[in-house]
């Protein structure tokens, strides 16, 4: 009897069934997916550290260089640091219109976009042929757009033919200095569909039952929009803000084909940080120095990110977060 309950517990450990066999089963498994999970992600992984993370690394220690791309880096500390913020006057256009680009196109665009998907959501004729339109000039190819409206921002182009027409002179948008950057923040605008799209989905999404006791209560249209239909758009106005910051800091293709290079702009009135940087490093091959413009850049848009980031939390509403 003693040797039969001395045995049972022994088959029952090894019972294929057992905990210590299932535990054991689950870390292999686990271990498969880790692998298998690697084994696909790895091209990401691969392109990520050699194509992104390692230039990045690259250019740090390049901007405390003097190079041309074709010689042997000079080691210079933060020369070029120094020179950009104390010596350098273009770097300081370049930022003040960069900032004065962003901080009117990126709420106009806003803007635009929010009422453009306010008046896509109603009951009317033909919606999903407006939809299309509305959404079409972000499938043309920008610097297609530039061109375009280069010849629509001519002295004697269409634009001004039509101020002609209601008795305005039309100004030489490109050529004058006051009015090169809203002609940029008017080519800007046309790209607002991808922002439309996005917020009309999230109207979409948002309960009926909130305007049908919005309505009952009384509320009028305009009080349903602010108080319900906004804050639940938050969200998403957010995250075209911050998409927006960031676009607007690195615009490039429109600045360069409408005004031919930042050197080239009408008394640098329309010199942005982009443009800049490549100029420096492409057409006087001082990478060492455009690679300083970089990263002074992206301490710029870090910054202006973090700053929406903590405002973030006055404004904008999630529904599952609790305040």
């Amino acid at each position: 009897m003693t040797n039969l309950a001395e045995a049972a517990p022994a088959r029952a450990g090894a019972a294929p069934g057992s905990a210590p066999t299932r535990l054991a089963g689950l870390r292999s498994r686990r271990r498969k997916e880790a692998l298998w999970f690697y084994l696909f992600a790895s091209p990401w992984i691969v392109g990520f550290l050699v194509f992104l993370f390692g230039p990045m690394v690259a250019s740090i220690y390049l901007s405390l260089t003097d190079w041309d791309s074709f010689t042997t880096p000079n080691f210079v500390g933060l020369d070029n640091y120094r020179q950009l913020l104390t010596e350098d006057p273009v770097f300081w256009t370049a930022l003040k219109n960069t900032i004065y680009y962003s901080a009117i196109s990126v709420p106009l665009g806003l803007l635009i976009g929010l009422w453009l998907a306010n008046l896509l959501n109603k009951q009317v004729r033909a919606r999903k042929l407006f939809r299309t339109l509305i959404y079409l000039p972000t499938l043309v190819p920008l610097v297609a757009a530039a061109m375009v409206f280069k010849m629509v921002l001519m002295p004697s182009g269409p634009l001004n033919d039509l101020l002609g027409l209601a008795g305005i002179p039309g100004p030489t948008w490109l050529l004058d200095p006051t009015w090169v950057k809203p002609s940029l923040i008017l080519l800007s605008i046309w790209g607002v569909g991808s922002a439309t799209v996005l917020l009309l989905a999230a109207m979409k999404g948002i309960p009926k039952e909130l305007y049908e006791a919005a309505e009952v209560d009384g509320a009028s249209p305009m009080r349903q929009f602010w108080s319900i239909t906004v804050p639940q758009l938050t969200p998403i106005i957010f995250f075209n803000l911050v998409m927006g910051i960031i676009g607007a800091f690195q615009v490039f293709s429109q600045v360069y084909v409408l005004t031919r290079g930042a050197t080239q702009a009408p008394e640098e009135a329309s010199v942005m940080m982009v443009p800049f940087l490549f100029d420096q490093a492409f057409a006087f091959y001082h990478m060492g120095y455009a690679s300083a413009i970089s990263w002074l850049l992206f301490l710029v848009i870090l910054g202006f990110t973090l700053i929406a980031f903590r405002t973030a939390r006055k404004w904008v509403f999630y529904e599952t977060e609790v305040k």
